[in-house]
């Protein structure tokens, strides 16, 4: 059987608290940001994707996804 490694995003100085709210949204902006200025491609957005996804709940992702698509995201892209 293969040995299954988990992995979440590493630590990060902006975000010393335990409660990691502002650490996966900023990460989901950086993702999204990534993308915009590089296109779906680019290999170098995959990092700040699997750490949003480590650390986002996956309906607030859907819930951000769907006000993106709508064009009311409250966040900077």
């Amino acid at each position: 059987m293969a040995e299954i490694e988990l992995k979440t995003a590493p630590g990060d100085y902006r975000f010393p608290t335990t409660n990691q709210s502002r650490h996966c949204f900023t990460r989901y902006v950086e993702f999204h940001r990534c993308v915009a200025a590089k296109g779906d491609d680019a290999s170098e957005c995959e990092k700040f994707a699997k750490f949003y996804r480590s650390l986002c709940p996956g309906e607030w992702v859907d819930r951000w996804n769907e006000q993106r698509e709508n064009g009311v995201f409250p966040g900077p892209l």
